[in-house]
């Protein structure tokens, strides 16, 4: 799950290999600050793999992760569907995948396997 965090914010953002990501920030703040703000939108990504990876206060981590992806997903339906990978239909991917972080730390990582 941290992949998608480092692919997002360094490939399709920092290195802007996928120029949607930029014209979505256009739609939604302004034409004047989008490169700068998706630049750093990418470098906060990159970060939250770091934090990710590092295990350090995990709950918040997973806390922020879905609120971060709820908010963002909520803005960009109404405000950009026709920038999305898969139009509104990006909000279901998105809830599968805070369900998946929930589930991967509140349920999952407290479970004894063995």
């Amino acid at each position: 799950m941290a992949l998608v965090w480092l692919v997002n914010g360094l490939f399709c953002k920092i290195l802007n290999f996928v120029p949607r990501h930029q014209e979505i920030v256009v739609r939604i703040l302004g034409n004047k600050i989008a490169p700068s703000l998706t630049l750093i939108i990418g470098l906060l990504e990159v970060g939250m793999f770091v934090w990710i990876l590092t295990r350090i206060k995990a709950r918040i981590c997973s806390t922020l992760q879905i609120l971060i992806i709820g908010t963002m997903n909520v803005l960009e339906f109404f405000l950009a569907p026709d920038l999305l990978l898969f139009g509104k239909l990006n909000i279901v991917f998105a809830a599968i995948f805070m369900v998946m972080i929930f589930s991967n730390e509140f349920y999952l990582r407290d479970r004894k396997y063995f």
